[in-house]
């Protein structure tokens, strides 16, 4: 019984950053005309458009301050 406890906490432990990854999204507001990283993709396509999809909010904004549609 212990090594199935032991087992399912290191299981646990090497699984736990994985469900923590955060995709991030960088979305241009048609209606501010200007960019935003935003942590789940909005449903209005009409004043969101993509501009690209990111693992992680450090990779989103360089990103984003090299696209000249953001700047």
């Amino acid at each position: 019984m212990k090594k199935y406890l032991v087992a399912a906490v290191l299981i646990a432990s090497f699984s736990a950053p994985v469900l923590a990854v955060e995709t991030n999204f960088i979305m241009f507001d048609n209606t501010m005309n200007g960019c935003t990283i935003m942590t789940a993709e909005p449903t209005d396509k009409v004043r969101y458009k993509m501009m690209g999809k990111y693992n992680s909010k450090a990779e989103a904004e360089t990103a984003m301050h090299a696209m000249k549609e953001c700047g």
